[in-house]
């Protein structure tokens, strides 16, 4: 209000004074007088003062038309001028409208729309690291794999964004499953980038998946040095690739060198079972069964595990039952309530022959809900106290109708496997394998029968040797077993679950006093 009213009053002042100039110009005698081609022009001062403002405005005008002229031919010779960079500005606000309208459709999922804004893009802006990027995006988006590919390649050529060129490159690979080239294609991107977290993950998950142990140890220390992993998570999975890595080299050679491996990768973790159980027996194999049991006891603490259990007997092939059954109070005394000590303890017993205290051992485990070991041993135990075999078959059939019981399970897909691997087999993740109930309601499943049998009963049956090629599938059951041989268990017709150990069976690995049934 206050800037209204003086504005006002400047140009009232202004108007009186050019009044007041005016007619004081009017009130002086004389004039000017001009000559021009014999001609006397006389001209008051008033009509003077006129004349000089409209020269120089003609003279302005003249000026400004010359420039424009001056700036109209060095436009079309190419300098730039004021009218090129009108054009100019006016050509990045229509790039910088396309580059919006390309990010827009790109999030709305619309990849021809951002494809077409893409090539607006590479129009209007200078700029081609932005074009293409875009482009290569937009041509993903539509399907448009080739012309995404050639983006990527200019992207490549441009030091400035290699990595980016380089990364869209490595997730077509993943794409088309192209493995090794996509691997050698992260091993560059990481080249370019070394703290990059997602590059580092592929590299990685892609050199575990080529069984390349060491270079995903080497990987593995760059994503520690980089901070993006915590120190509890990379040791274990270090542990996971020197295991790995242990058990490639034990497959090939079965020397020195493949057992200290496993005792590395025990020395790393400690509580990784898989590890604890190479390295048990590697000490095995070198006559040093203190330090195997030592390995085996120290992993049982962290968790019971059917595999440690089967370690542990290796360790004295040879031992009677009852000496058996004497030397595993060093693992059932540890966690003594836990499922898997019961279970051990009721195997035990049952290859011992003490019926009673095997049933004691298994407790309430086979109430309720129980799992398919479980309702496996007390049909043994049954059997050996001399049930008939229609007991002996109801506890078969709650077997076969009941949860599998602990697995290695993927924590990605869910997916059951029957032994430990550093990779999943079937979504590929490295390092997800836990020992967890599995969400399969019946037994077997994926799992091939002589693995299901073996883990059902993992000290009687023992581990599974491989198909045994000499014998013939039309042969009848296995001889019985002599004198002092463990109970008969014979086959149970309408619930086949697992065929039950018998003793003095070589391939089942069958029970007697005498220790020879139960030495795997």
């Amino acid at each position: 209000m206050l800037w209204s009213l003086i504005k006002i009053l400047l140009f009232i002042a202004v108007i009186g004074a050019l009044a007041l100039g005016a007619s004081h110009l009017m009130d002086i005698e004389g004039g000017v007088q001009v000559t021009m081609a014999g001609t006397e022009y006389t001209f008051g001062p008033l009509h003077t003062v006129i004349a000089l403002l409209l020269l120089v405005v003609a003279v302005w005008l003249l000026l400004l038309v010359l420039s424009g002229l001056v700036a109209l031919f060095r436009f079309l010779k190419g300098d730039e001028t004021a009218l090129s960079r009108r054009f100019e500005r006016k050509r990045e606000k229509r790039g910088l409208r396309a580059v919006t309208e390309a990010v827009l459709a790109l999030a709305s999922g619309e990849g021809r729309a951002a494809l077409k804004e893409a090539r607006r893009v590479e129009k209007y802006l200078d700029d081609p690291a932005l074009a293409e990027l875009l482009k290569a995006q937009a041509a993903e988006l539509s399907g448009e794999t080739a012309l995404a590919a050639e983006s990527y390649r200019k992207l490549i050529e441009n030091d400035h964004t290699r990595f980016v060129g380089v990364r869209g490159a490595l997730r077509q690979r993943l794409a088309k499953g192209d493995r090794e080239t996509a691997r050698k294609l992260a091993e560059r991107a990481l080249a370019l980038k070394p703290a990059h977290e997602e590059t580092q993950d592929i590299l990685l998950r892609l050199q575990a998946q080529a069984h390349d142990w060491a270079g995903a140890r080497q990987t593995l220390s760059a994503k520690r040095r980089s901070g993006t992993i915590p120190k509890d998570v990379y040791t274990r999975r270090d542990a996971v690739l020197a295991l790995s890595e242990a058990r490639d080299v034990i497959r090939t050679d079965a020397g020195v060198a493949a057992q200290e491996s496993a005792i590395e990768a025990n020395r790393l973790s400690p509580d990784l079972i898989p590890a604890a159980v190479m390295a048990a027996r590697a000490y095995i194999a070198q006559d040093q069964q203190r330090k195997a049991a030592k390995v085996i006891r120290k992993a049982w603490e962290v968790r019971p595990h059917p595999d440690l259990a089967a370690a542990f007997a290796e360790i004295r092939p040879a031992e009677t039952p009852q000496e058996r059954l004497s030397r595993f109070e060093a693992l059932t005394r540890t966690h003594p309530y836990h499922q898997e000590t019961r279970l051990l303890r009721a195997e035990l017993n049952i290859a011992a022959e003490d019926f009673p205290e095997a049933r004691r051992a298994l407790g309430d485990l086979t109430d309720g809900d129980g799992d398919a070991r479980a309702f496996t041993l007390m049909a043994a135990v049954a059997r050996g106290e001399g049930a008939s075999d229609a007991v002996v078959e109801g506890w078969l059939t709650r077997a076969l109708n009941a949860p599998r019981g602990p697995r290695w399970v993927c924590e990605n897909c869910r997916h059951a496997h029957a032994e430990w691997a550093p990779i999943c087999s079937n979504c590929q993740s490295f390092d997800t394998l836990s020992w967890k109930a599995s969400e399969s309601p019946r037994p077997g499943g994926d799992v091939p029968a002589s693995v299901v049998q073996s883990s059902l009963l993992p000290l009687i049956v023992g581990r599974d040797p491989g198909p045994d090629i000499d014998r013939d599938p039309g042969e009848g059951p296995d001889p019985e077993p002599g004198p002092g041989g463990a109970p008969d268990l014979g086959p149970i017709p309408e619930a086949n679950l697992v065929d039950l150990p018998r003793a003095g069976d070589p391939d089942q690995g069958g029970t007697d006093k005498s220790g020879d049934a139960a030495r795997k």
